[in-house]
């Protein structure tokens, strides 16, 4: 049978396999990974959106179709898509999606198989270098923490008013191809920020893509995952290796206080807690490829591009 389409919803039919459309509100880094996973291995078509047509090159590299938006009406794609993933950032106001699209959103709850919005584990605030799971308390410590645990309590409230098959991904510190310590030591960074006692997760971008595909290709409404490595370190410890792995000097330290950071940045150093997956592996049966910083800068070191 040969590809078909169906006006208003896209419906390709490619080897007797219908294509399902997955929607990408906000086509960063995370959602450039998955629309290369999906796109590559076929059965999905992409639409990833931007704030900028400057960002089109990266969204169609993907093997994606852009959107610009805010600003072009993406209504007609909030009806067609199959999935959902929203990867935009919350602000003092709440979160732009809903702000935006709630309505569209959630006139398409029964009929959209799998929403995954994106968040951070500064949800669980700082815990002094204790662990937390997906059963913690959210304590944010922080002005982004705390807009993010709204952000998912709003989310929360549209599902259960509507039925969106809502999945919510706490992600760690995200590192990978052009991204994390091994890309600054190679990229002539002079400095490296030190805090001894701060201890945290990361998890390697390819290992993010193939969790949300995991999810949804057996959606399970209504659950919560934390996204990170099984090795939560110290800065000082992953820069430490990635140095000695790639043959490079150490920059020099700077202790935080003397740091120039933005607000943002800062309240990222200025928390300390030790993360577990638990539904993960439980429930999707995910084996992380990276399952620590010493594998996924070995793979980097061995090809810097290489995504996957």
């Amino acid at each position: 049978m040969g590809d078909r389409h169906v006006v208003g919803r896209r419906e390709t039919v490619t080897n007797g396999s219908a294509v399902k459309t997955l929607l990408c509100l906000g086509h960063g880094y995370t959602a450039q990974a998955l629309s290369g996973m999906l796109t590559t291995a076929g059965g999905w078509h992409v639409v990833g959106t931007a704030r900028s047509r400057d960002r089109f090159g990266r969204i169609i590299e993907t093997g994606a179709e852009p959107r610009s938006w805010p600003g072009d009406d993406i209504s007609s794609d909030v009806a067609a898509a199959d999935c959902i993933l929203v990867s935009i950032a919350p602000d003092q106001d709440g979160d732009p999606v809903l702000r935006a699209l709630s309505d569209q959103v959630a006139s398409s709850a029964s009929r959209v198989q799998w929403v995954g919005y994106l968040s951070t584990t500064a949800v669980y605030g700082d815990r002094q270098g204790g662990w937390v799971d997906e059963g913690s308390e959210l304590t944010p410590s922080t002005e982004r923490g705390r807009w993010r645990v709204a952000a998912e309590e709003a989310w929360q409230r549209l599902s259960r008013r509507t039925g969106l098959k809502l999945h919510i991904f706490r992600l760690a510190g995200i590192y990978g191809p052009g991204r994390g310590p091994l890309h600054q030591l190679l990229s002539g960074r002079k400095s490296r920020i030190v805090r001894s006692s701060q201890k945290f997760n990361r998890i390697h971008v390819i290992d993010i893509a193939r969790i949300l595909h995991a999810s949804m290709l057996r959606p399970a409404p209504g659950s919560i995952y934390n996204v990170c490595d099984d090795c939560p370190a110290t800065t000082e410890e992953v820069m430490e290796y990635a140095a000695r792995r790639a043959g490079v000097d150490l920059p020099d330290k700077v202790d935080i206080e003397n740091a120039m950071l933005s607000e943002m940045a800062r309240s990222f150093y200025s928390e300390s807690k030790m993360v577990r997956s638990k539904h993960v592996k439980a429930h999707l049966s995910v084996r992380l490829r990276y399952p620590n910083f010493k594998s996924g800068i070995d793979a980097l070191l061995s090809d810097p591009e290489k995504s996957e």
